[in-house]
C-alpha cells in the first residue's frame, strides 16, 4: 500500500516543546527534553530526537532554549472572584500598610467616586485588630471617608472594619444583637459599635454592600475573568475555589460557555450562610450544581466552617487562649457539633461529593477527624475530604493518612508574618509557633496540597509560598527568623505539593498535575532552573509562558 507521506506529516503533533529541561513531576520519568501535544493533550514525553519524529508540516514548535518547564501549578484553596474583584473594583493594599496609610488610601478613593458609592477592599493586618477596636479609630475612618460608607476586609477574610455610615446603612444600633457565631465589637463604656465586625457579623456589611451594587452579573464575570488571568500569570492552571456561591457559578459557566475559562476550577458549595452574605446555600445550592457543571467547572465539594481564626480567639483550640482585656481566659469550641458534621459528610458522599472544611484550631481539626472516622466506620472507604488545618495536635497527625483526609495547606504563612505575630499575642509562644506542621504531616503519609487563600495573601503568588515551605522564612525579609524550621521540606516534595497532590485532592489527578501522556497540556516555562538556584531566590521566579490545554494563556 502506498503511504501518503504529506498526509502523515500533516497528522503530526499540534505543538512541540523541545530543547528544554522539563521537570515532569512524573515519578517514572522526572526529566525530559521535549513534549508533544495534540488536541490539547500530551501525546508524548521524551528526548528531543524521539519527539521531533512527531513533527508535522503544521506543528507549532516552541524552542525552550534550555529553560526549565514544568506542569502548571494547582492552587487547592483560593477565593478567586474576591481576588479579581479586589484588583478591578476595590481599594487594594498590602497587609503591611500602616493604619495611617490605610486612611490615606480611603481618602484618595473617596475623592474620586460618586456620592453614595461604597469604599470596599483590603487587606488590613491582623496586627491592627486592637487599634481598630476603638471609637477613635472609627472617627478617623469617618473623617477619611468623606461621607461614604466603608468596608475593609482583614488578612483572614473573616473580619471587617466599617465606618459610621456603613453601620447606619446596615441598621446597626446599640440594640442590635450580635448575630450567631459573630460579634459587633462595641465600646465598653457606651455600647456603641466601634466598627470592627468579627466572623458572621461581617456578613451584615457584605449584604449591605451587595445591595448597593444592584445586579452584579457583569461585575462577577469581569472579576472572575481577571482572577483567572492573574492566576495564569503566576503559572496556575487549576484551582479550587474555597467558598463558591451561586453568582460565582453563574460567572464561571458564562466564561466557559464562551471558551474563556482558561483553568480547571473545582467549586466548594457552602452548606450554610457564610461571611459573604450569600442568600442561596446548603441543599438549595447543591441541588443546582449539575446545572452549572461545564467542561472546566466541577462543583464537587461542600464547604463547612468549623471555627474562626486564632488572632480573634475564634479558632476552636484544645487549650484556652491568653486572658482577654477583661482578664478572662477564652475557650472557643467548634461552631458545628460532631453529629451535624457527620450528617453533612455522609450527605456529601451520597451525592458523590466531598467536603472542604475550614478548621483553623486543633480542636476543630480533631472534631473533623472524629466525624470522618464515624462516617468511615459506617460507610467504609470514601472520597478524600479536605481539612484546611493550621494547628494540629500531634496525636491527630497520623489520622490524616488513616482517614484519607487531605491536609489543605494554606495560606502561604508558614513563616513569620503579620498573622503569626497576631497569633503570638493571643497564645503562649510555644503553642502559637507550632503552626503548619508540614514535615510531620508529610512523614506520616498524609496527602499535602498547597493553596494561596488569595486574597488572604495580597496576590495569588505560589512562588512566595513555595519558598516559605522550603525555608520557613519570610521571603520578603519583613519579619526576622524562621517559624518552626524543623517543618521545612525539600524542593522536590514541595513541587508535588503544588502540582500532583492538589490535582489528586481535587479529583483532577487523571487530568492535570504532571506532564504525562494523556493529560491536559498544562505547562509553564520559567526564567530559571529552580533546582540550580538558591532556596532564598525561589520567590523571585517569573513565569515566562503559561499553556492551558495546549493554548498559550500568558506570556511575559
Amino acid at each position: 500500500m502506498k503511504i501518503d507521506r504529506r498526509s502523515a506529516r500533516d497528522a503530526g503533533a499540534d505543538l512541540i516543546f523541545h530543547s528544554g529541561k522539563i521537570y515532569t513531576v512524573d515519578r517514572q520519568r522526572r526529566w525530559a527534553e521535549a513534549v508533544a501535544v495534540k488536541g490539547g493533550k500530551i501525546v508524548a514525553v521524551g528526548s528531543d530526537r524521539s519527539i521531533q519524529r512527531l513533527r508535522g508540516s503544521r506543528t507549532h514548535v516552541v524552542d525552550l532554549a534550555g529553560r526549565m518547564a514544568m506542569p502548571g501549578l494547582v492552587d487547592v484553596h483560593n477565593h478567586h472572584t474576591r481576588g479579581g474583584q479586589l484588583d478591578l473594583f476595590e481599594v487594594s493594599f498590602p497587609a503591611s500598610l500602616s493604619f495611617d496609610d490605610i486612611l490615606t488610601r480611603v481618602r484618595a478613593r473617596a475623592e474620586t467616586i460618586a456620592p453614595g458609592e461604597w469604599i470596599s477592599g483590603g487587606i488590613w493586618s491582623s496586627e491592627l485588630i486592637g487599634r481598630l477596636a476603638t471609637p477613635a479609630a472609627k472617627a478617623e475612618l469617618d473623617a477619611a471617608s468623606l461621607g461614604h460608607a466603608v468596608m475593609l476586609r482583614d488578612d483572614s477574610l473573616h473580619n471587617r472594619w466599617v465606618n459610621s455610615e456603613a453601620l447606619r446603612i446596615m441598621g446597626v444600633t446599640k440594640a442590635t444583637p450580635d448575630p450567631a457565631d459573630g460579634e459587633i465589637v462595641r465600646d465598653g463604656a457606651g455600647g456603641e459599635a466601634v466598627g470592627l465586625l468579627v466572623e458572621k457579623a461581617s456578613a451584615l456589611a457584605e449584604r449591605a454592600l451587595l445591595k448597593s451594587l444592584g445586579n452584579t452579573a457583569k461585575r462577577d464575570i469581569a472579576s472572575t475573568r481577571r482572577a483567572v488571568e492573574m492566576l495564569n500569570s503566576y503559572g496556575v492552571t487549576a484551582y479550587q475555589d474555597a467558598n463558591t456561591t451561586l453568582p460565582m457559578l453563574k460567572a464561571l459557566k458564562a466564561l466557559d460557555s464562551k471558551g474563556q475559562l482558561n483553568a480547571w476550577c473545582v467549586g466548594s458549595l457552602p452548606a450554610f450562610d457564610t461571611l459573604t452574605g450569600t442568600e442561596v446555600f446548603g441543599e438549595a445550592l447543591i441541588a443546582r450544581r449539575k446545572q452549572y457543571r461545564t467542561a472546566h467547572l466541577r462543583p464537587d465539594f461542600v464547604k463547612l466552617f468549623m471555627d474562626g481564626v486564632p488572632m480573634t480567639r475564634t479558632a476552636a483550640m484544645l487549650d484556652a487562649y491568653k486572658a482577654d482585656a477583661s482578664g478572662h481566659a477564652v475557650v472557643c469550641h467548634s461552631l458545628l457539633p460532631v453529629p451535624e458534621v457527620v450528617r453533612w459528610i455522609a450527605r456529601a458522599e451520597e451525592l458523590g461529593m466531598a467536603v472542604k472544611v475550614h478548621c483553623a484550631g486543633d480542636a476543630a481539626v480533631r472534631d473533623i477527624l472524629d466525624a470522618v472516622e464515624i462516617v468511615r466506620d459506617f460507610r467504609g472507604p470514601g472520597p478524600a475530604h479536605h481539612a484546611h488545618a493550621s494547628y494540629v495536635d500531634p496525636a491527630d497527625i497520623p489520622r490524616f493518612k488513616q482517614l484519607n483526609v487531605v491536609a489543605d495547606l494554606c495560606p502561604a504563612i508558614w513563616f513569620p508574618c503579620a498573622i503569626t505575630v497576631a497569633n503570638n499575642a493571643v497564645m503562649p509562644e510555644a503553642r502559637a509557633n507550632r503552626y503548619w506542621p508540614n514535615r510531620d504531616l508529610q512523614e506520616s503519609g498524609a496527602l499535602l496540597a498547597a493553596g494561596s487563600d488569595w486574597p488572604v495573601v495580597g496576590l495569588p503568588d505560589p512562588w512566595f509560598g513555595l519558598e516559605g515551605m522550603v525555608t520557613r522564612r519570610n521571603p520578603k525579609g519583613t519579619y526576622d527568623g524562621a517559624l518552626w524550621p524543623e517543618q521545612a521540606l525539600d524542593l522536590a516534595t514541595v513541587f508535588e505539593i503544588y502540582t500532583r497532590n492538589p490535582a489528586q485532592a481535587m479529583g483532577l489527578g487523571a487530568i492535570t498535575g504532571s506532564i504525562e501522556r494523556g493529560k491536559s497540556a498544562d505547562l509553564i516555562v520559567l526564567d530559571r532552573n529552580l533546582f540550580e538556584c538558591d532556596s532564598f531566590d525561589l520567590a523571585d521566579t517569573k513565569v515566562l509562558e503559561t499553556w492551558f490545554e495546549g493554548r498559550q494563556v500568558h506570556a511575559r
